[in-house]
Protein backbone atom coordinates (compact mmCIF):
# COMPACT_ATOMS: atom_id res chain seq x y z
CA UNK A 1 0.00 0.00 0.00
CA UNK A 2 1.35 3.42 -0.95
CA UNK A 3 0.87 5.71 2.01
CA UNK A 4 1.58 8.81 -0.06
CA UNK A 5 -1.65 8.39 -2.02
CA UNK A 6 -1.90 10.57 -5.12
CA UNK A 7 0.76 12.66 -6.76
CA UNK A 8 -0.30 15.98 -5.19
CA UNK A 9 1.31 17.34 -2.05
CA UNK A 10 -0.56 17.00 1.23
CA UNK A 11 -2.76 20.06 1.88
CA UNK A 12 -2.05 21.66 -1.50
CA UNK A 13 -4.20 24.67 -2.28
CA UNK A 14 -7.59 23.19 -3.26
CA UNK A 15 -8.13 25.85 -5.91
CA UNK A 16 -5.54 24.20 -8.15
CA UNK A 17 -7.04 20.71 -7.91
CA UNK A 18 -10.10 18.89 -9.18
CA UNK A 19 -12.35 16.78 -6.97
CA UNK A 20 -10.81 13.65 -8.49
CA UNK A 21 -7.30 14.84 -7.64
CA UNK A 22 -8.38 15.56 -4.07
CA UNK A 23 -9.88 12.07 -3.67
CA UNK A 24 -6.70 10.50 -5.03
CA UNK A 25 -4.84 11.82 -1.99
CA UNK A 26 -6.19 8.77 -0.15
CA UNK A 27 -4.74 5.36 -1.01
CA UNK A 28 -6.73 2.41 -2.26
CA UNK A 29 -7.32 -0.09 0.51
CA UNK A 30 -6.21 -3.17 -1.38
CA UNK A 31 -9.45 -5.00 -0.59
CA UNK A 32 -12.68 -5.29 -2.52
CA UNK A 33 -14.74 -2.80 -0.52
CA UNK A 34 -17.53 -0.87 -2.21
CA UNK A 35 -19.16 0.37 1.00
CA UNK A 36 -17.89 1.16 4.49
CA UNK A 37 -18.20 -1.06 7.57
CA UNK A 38 -20.44 0.15 10.40
CA UNK A 39 -17.43 1.02 12.57
CA UNK A 40 -16.08 3.32 9.86
CA UNK A 41 -19.42 5.15 9.63
CA UNK A 42 -19.41 5.57 13.41
CA UNK A 43 -15.85 6.91 13.62
CA UNK A 44 -16.34 9.44 10.81
CA UNK A 45 -19.57 10.75 12.32
CA UNK A 46 -18.00 11.11 15.77
CA UNK A 47 -15.02 13.09 14.51
CA UNK A 48 -17.38 15.40 12.62
CA UNK A 49 -19.32 15.77 15.87
CA UNK A 50 -16.10 16.94 17.53
CA UNK A 51 -15.61 19.53 14.77
CA UNK A 52 -19.14 20.84 15.35
CA UNK A 53 -18.41 21.10 19.08
CA UNK A 54 -15.14 22.94 18.40
CA UNK A 55 -16.60 25.52 16.07
CA UNK A 56 -20.03 27.11 16.02
CA UNK A 57 -21.49 26.61 12.56
CA UNK A 58 -19.42 23.47 12.11
CA UNK A 59 -21.85 22.01 9.57
CA UNK A 60 -21.57 25.14 7.43
CA UNK A 61 -17.79 24.91 7.66
CA UNK A 62 -17.95 21.31 6.45
CA UNK A 63 -20.18 22.30 3.52
CA UNK A 64 -17.94 25.26 2.75
CA UNK A 65 -14.91 23.00 2.46
CA UNK A 66 -16.91 20.59 0.31
CA UNK A 67 -17.36 23.40 -2.19
CA UNK A 68 -13.80 24.71 -1.88
CA UNK A 69 -12.35 21.22 -2.33
CA UNK A 70 -14.53 20.53 -5.39
CA UNK A 71 -16.43 17.77 -3.57
CA UNK A 72 -19.85 19.36 -3.97
CA UNK A 73 -20.95 16.52 -6.24
CA UNK A 74 -20.56 14.17 -3.27
CA UNK A 75 -21.47 16.39 -0.28
CA UNK A 76 -24.21 18.39 -1.97
CA UNK A 77 -26.03 20.26 0.81
CA UNK A 78 -27.07 20.13 4.45
CA UNK A 79 -29.76 17.45 4.00
CA UNK A 80 -27.39 15.30 1.96
CA UNK A 81 -24.72 15.66 4.66
CA UNK A 82 -27.26 14.67 7.33
CA UNK A 83 -28.29 11.58 5.36
CA UNK A 84 -24.68 10.52 4.86
CA UNK A 85 -23.89 10.92 8.55
CA UNK A 86 -27.05 9.04 9.50
CA UNK A 87 -25.38 5.85 8.22
CA UNK A 88 -23.85 5.80 11.72
CA UNK A 89 -25.84 2.93 13.32
CA UNK A 90 -25.78 4.59 16.75
CA UNK A 91 -27.74 7.64 15.61
CA UNK A 92 -31.35 8.24 16.61
CA UNK A 93 -32.10 8.96 12.95
CA UNK A 94 -30.17 5.95 11.65
CA UNK A 95 -30.83 5.40 7.95
CA UNK A 96 -30.41 1.90 6.55
CA UNK A 97 -28.19 2.83 3.66
CA UNK A 98 -24.53 2.20 3.02
CA UNK A 99 -21.79 4.82 3.23
CA UNK A 100 -19.85 4.56 -0.01
CA UNK A 101 -16.06 4.61 -0.10
CA UNK A 102 -16.21 7.81 -2.15
CA UNK A 103 -18.46 9.52 0.42
CA UNK A 104 -16.18 8.39 3.23
CA UNK A 105 -13.11 9.70 1.40
CA UNK A 106 -14.77 13.07 0.88
CA UNK A 107 -15.66 13.37 4.58
CA UNK A 108 -12.19 12.33 5.70
CA UNK A 109 -10.54 14.87 3.40
CA UNK A 110 -12.85 17.65 4.59
CA UNK A 111 -12.21 16.65 8.21
CA UNK A 112 -8.46 16.90 7.73
CA UNK A 113 -8.63 20.31 6.05
CA UNK A 114 -10.88 21.65 8.83
CA UNK A 115 -8.56 20.16 11.46
CA UNK A 116 -5.59 21.86 9.85
CA UNK A 117 -7.43 25.18 10.06
CA UNK A 118 -8.07 24.56 13.76
CA UNK A 119 -4.63 23.13 14.61
CA UNK A 120 -3.68 25.85 17.12
CA UNK A 121 -6.98 25.58 19.01
CA UNK A 122 -6.89 21.77 19.05
CA UNK A 123 -3.30 21.69 20.33
CA UNK A 124 -4.09 24.23 23.05
CA UNK A 125 -7.10 22.24 24.25
CA UNK A 126 -5.12 18.99 24.25
CA UNK A 127 -2.28 20.54 26.27
CA UNK A 128 -4.67 22.12 28.74
CA UNK A 129 -6.64 18.90 29.26
CA UNK A 130 -3.40 17.03 29.96
CA UNK A 131 -2.24 19.65 32.45
CA UNK A 132 -5.57 19.64 34.25
CA UNK A 133 -5.62 15.82 34.43
CA UNK A 134 -2.09 15.78 35.87
CA UNK A 135 -3.00 18.37 38.51
CA UNK A 136 -6.34 16.64 39.20
CA UNK A 137 -8.20 19.86 38.44
CA UNK A 138 -11.70 19.60 36.91
CA UNK A 139 -11.69 20.19 33.16
CA UNK A 140 -14.49 22.70 33.63
CA UNK A 141 -11.95 25.11 35.16
CA UNK A 142 -10.73 26.00 31.66
CA UNK A 143 -13.43 28.06 29.95
CA UNK A 144 -12.77 27.12 26.32
CA UNK A 145 -12.22 23.44 27.10
CA UNK A 146 -15.37 23.38 29.21
CA UNK A 147 -17.31 24.99 26.36
CA UNK A 148 -16.07 22.37 23.88
CA UNK A 149 -16.92 19.49 26.23
CA UNK A 150 -20.36 20.87 27.01
CA UNK A 151 -21.22 21.28 23.33
CA UNK A 152 -19.89 17.83 22.50
CA UNK A 153 -21.98 16.20 25.24
CA UNK A 154 -25.07 18.10 24.12
CA UNK A 155 -24.57 17.11 20.46
CA UNK A 156 -23.91 13.49 21.39
CA UNK A 157 -26.93 13.14 23.68
CA UNK A 158 -29.29 14.79 21.20
CA UNK A 159 -28.18 12.76 18.18
CA UNK A 160 -27.28 9.30 19.48
CA UNK A 161 -29.78 6.60 20.39
CA UNK A 162 -29.40 5.85 24.13
CA UNK A 163 -30.91 2.40 23.60
CA UNK A 164 -28.03 1.20 21.41
CA UNK A 165 -25.58 -1.13 23.15
CA UNK A 166 -22.64 0.98 21.97
CA UNK A 167 -24.05 4.01 23.81
CA UNK A 168 -24.65 2.34 27.17
CA UNK A 169 -20.97 2.62 28.13
CA UNK A 170 -21.13 6.37 27.48
CA UNK A 171 -23.88 7.21 29.95
CA UNK A 172 -21.93 9.67 32.11
CA UNK A 173 -20.45 13.10 31.48
CA UNK A 174 -17.04 11.76 32.50
CA UNK A 175 -17.09 9.06 29.81
CA UNK A 176 -18.30 11.53 27.18
CA UNK A 177 -15.53 13.94 28.18
CA UNK A 178 -12.96 11.17 27.66
CA UNK A 179 -14.41 10.48 24.22
CA UNK A 180 -14.36 14.18 23.33
CA UNK A 181 -10.70 14.50 24.36
CA UNK A 182 -9.72 11.36 22.42
CA UNK A 183 -11.36 12.83 19.32
CA UNK A 184 -9.27 15.98 19.73
CA UNK A 185 -6.24 13.71 19.61
CA UNK A 186 -7.47 12.15 16.36
CA UNK A 187 -8.04 15.58 14.85
CA UNK A 188 -4.53 16.65 15.79
CA UNK A 189 -3.21 13.41 14.30
CA UNK A 190 -4.94 14.33 11.03
CA UNK A 191 -2.85 17.50 10.73
CA UNK A 192 0.52 15.72 10.84
CA UNK A 193 2.70 14.43 8.01
CA UNK A 194 0.55 12.02 5.99
CA UNK A 195 -2.01 12.30 8.80
CA UNK A 196 -4.84 12.33 6.27
CA UNK A 197 -3.74 9.04 4.74
CA UNK A 198 -2.99 7.41 8.07
CA UNK A 199 -6.32 8.46 9.54
CA UNK A 200 -8.08 7.05 6.47
CA UNK A 201 -6.37 3.68 6.84
CA UNK A 202 -7.05 3.61 10.60
CA UNK A 203 -10.78 3.69 9.87
CA UNK A 204 -10.50 0.19 8.42
CA UNK A 205 -8.34 -1.55 11.04
CA UNK A 206 -9.58 -5.10 11.35
CA UNK A 207 -11.09 -5.02 7.87
CA UNK A 208 -7.71 -4.82 6.16
CA UNK A 209 -6.19 -7.72 8.09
Amino acid sequence: MNISGGSTTLFDSPTSQTGKMILEKLPELGVDLQVCPRTTCLQIDLILLAIEALELGGSETILGFAEELHLKDIIKHRVNLWRIRSTNPLRRAYIRRHLSITEAKALVIITCYVARQLTVVIRQLMMMSQQLYEKQIPLEQHLRLASYLERFRAHFKSRMNPGRSGILALNTDEELNKLAISLLGKLLFCTGTYGMQRFWISLFYGVLE
